[in-house]
């Protein structure tokens, strides 16, 4: 969570964004407090997410996105995706701990991706828009904002925090709230 003597400087808009991002971020950490990388990788749903791999997708969801908030445009995705074992198995391993990965391992680089995306939010023009990439999803000439970009990095975390609620809970009845 962003601290207050890192928000002294920022005010209004932004210190609401940062502190918004750090609540949920800390929701999201705090699934997985006190867990062993097993547990971390314990499916206990029918879903396949995990909490490990929870954290380890939004880490990519967010660098992604604030690369995107920084950069611009120019990610292209093709147009046709080839559903190959490697491709289905790659996509997968985005949600479960893999070999040689560590529920420790993962909150870091999670810790060190989110003071980079603060540092974007305190650094960049909220105003500047940039199109969003051709996707199959995405029709073309759709623009967000990076403010926009902060706010959806900001519902993916809740969204994916909720699920790692879910998930701890079925583990062992730990839950964030309530």
């Amino acid at each position: 969570m962003t601290t207050a003597t890192e928000q002294q400087n920022v005010t209004g808009e932004r210190a609401d964004i940062l502190d918004f991002l750090g609540k949920h971020r800390y929701f999201l950490r705090y699934t997985a407090e006190g867990l062993s990388d097993e547990q971390a990788n314990t499916r206990s749903t029918v879903s396949a997410l995990t909490i490990g791999g929870l954290i380890k997708h939004v880490t990519a969801v967010e660098r992604n996105w604030a690369e995107f908030a920084q950069a611009g445009g120019g990610q292209e995705v093709p147009e046709e995706i080839e559903f190959t074992p490697e491709r289905i198995a790659e996509w997968e391993n985005q949600f479960r701990l893999t070999e040689g990965e560590t529920l420790a391992g993962v909150l870091a680089e999670y810790e060190k991706v989110a003071a980079a995306t603060d540092d974007l939010v305190r650094t960049l023009d909220l105003d500047t828009t940039y199109e969003l990439p051709a996707a199959p999803w995405q029709p073309p000439g759709v623009f967000w904002s990076v403010r926009r970009v902060f706010l959806h990095i900001t519902a993916e975390t809740a969204q994916h925090a909720g699920h790692a609620d879910i998930i701890r809970e079925s583990i062992d009845r730990q839950k964030s709230m309530g």
